[in-house]
């Protein structure tokens, strides 16, 4: 996810804070849960531009609005806590970064407005009914991930005309937007007469040393990585 994607999600949030009169004519400091389910600095970068559009708006982070950030550094089994937890504060808004922590966010509440600032596929993920009429208390932004995987994979094997056996990279969670992406490549690897080595992997340095090694092991020809927040959050 980039930061003008990102940025351009802030739009959205701002749009959506529901808040904001109530806020202008009470005197009440609105307040943001932030719902991720990586580390504060593996998405440093993101946090960064988030804070600067909200400058921008004219919001400034404890002068006249207040964010709660969770962060679930890695184990998605610990979002539906965070995701409670803020539910509790009574958050105005809750922002997430993807699909795992929308999910957590939809199940804890079903009035509180919920951003996504990404999701791989939101439909398929069960987070919005469509695309055109998403319903519920969920929006946001779609990287359509699923569908571009297949380009992805067509472009790798124009880049290495030699290609034959391709790694994938998926987190070991079985996230359902990771599923999702590897049954899309499956169907694509077949179309394009590619093997598909699956590697689950944690997503923290020793996962991902380790998961290059089997990769070396399996000889394969090229390495790509499903789309999600772990691997984004461990990018060098």
């Amino acid at each position: 996810m980039s930061k003008r994607i990102f940025a351009t999600t802030l739009a959205s949030v701002i749009l959506l804070f529901v808040c904001r009169a109530d806020a202008q004519q009470t005197g009440k400091v609105p307040r943001i849960g932030f719902l991720d389910g990586s580390t504060a600095s593996g998405i440093a970068v993101l946090l960064e531009a988030f804070r600067q559009e909200m400058r921008k708006l004219g919001w400034i982070e404890g002068k006249n609005i207040t964010i709660e950030y969770r962060f679930a550094e890695q184990d998605i089994k610990r979002l539906p806590e965070f995701a409670a937890d803020l539910v509790r504060l009574k958050v105005d808004l809750i922002v997430v970064t993807a699909g795992p922590p929308a999910l957590a966010a939809k199940r804890a509440t079903t009035t509180i407005p919920i951003v996504m600032a990404n999701s791989a596929d939101p439909v398929g993920e069960g987070l919005v009914a469509s695309l055109a009429r998403p319903g519920g208390n969920v929006t946001g932004l779609s990287g359509l991930a699923v569908e571009l995987n297949t380009k992805r994979l067509e472009i790798l094997k124009d880049a290495v005309p030699k290609l034959v056996r391709v790694g994938v990279l998926r987190p070991a969670g079985g996230a359902i937007a990771g599923e999702l992406q590897i049954k899309e490549l499956r169907r694509a690897a077949v179309a394009l007469k590619l093997k598909l080595e699956e590697i689950k992997t944690e997503a923290d340095a020793k996962g991902l040393e380790s998961a290059f090694q089997t990769a070396k092991q399996k000889q394969v020809n090229a390495i790509m990585t499903t789309i999600t927040r772990p691997f984004f959050a461990e990018r060098k």
